[in-house]
């Protein structure tokens, strides 16, 4: 049974999210595969672009969940929340509120296959809309352990 339009109403207005059979209110439900491939970054360069000194690093964000970012994160990354709630998209936001628009962002998540990613879409999608032009997405192909840990990139363990 689908909630009245006046619930539907007010959710929207308070940025709830309200998800009923396969529409989802709030929240955006895009798909990882739907960032272009000149925004992905591969792990190997992501990794060598943190360990330079030639320049001043991206900001690193985590968009998934607070359990994967506390057990093992890259290192110097930020977790903002899950990109797939209501609450990860406003500490998104929030967290780059103030930022200059050509600043040089990298999100990750790494939860899960990037094909079944729920966090990697809605986070590239709103750094889009809020204007961002230097946001790249970490290509995680299978999940953070295998494509990042498990290769001996730099790692920061607990939040």
């Amino acid at each position: 049974m689908k909630p009245p339009v006046s619930t539907i109403m007010f959710a929207l207005c308070m940025g709830t999210a309200l998800t009923f059979g396969t529409i989802a209110v709030g929240a955006e439900k895009i798909p990882a595969s739907s960032i272009p491939a000149e925004y992905l970054v591969q792990p190997a360069s992501l990794a060598a672009t943190l360990q330079s000194t030639s320049g001043p690093p991206p900001l690193v964000l985590q968009v998934g969940f607070r359990k994967l970012f506390d057990e093992a994160h890259i290192v110097a990354a930020e977790y903002v929340g899950e990109a797939d709630e209501s609450e990860g998209l406003a500490a998104l936001r929030e967290r780059v509120a103030k930022l200059p628009k050509d600043s040089a962002i990298v999100i990750y998540c790494g939860c899960c296959p990037w094909k079944k990613c729920p966090n990697m879409g809605a986070a590239f999608a709103a750094l889009q809309k809020l204007g961002f032009l230097n946001v790249k997405a970490l290509y995680i192909a299978k999940d953070f352990g295998t494509d990042w840990i498990d290769k001996g990139y730099p790692v920061t363990k607990g939040g």
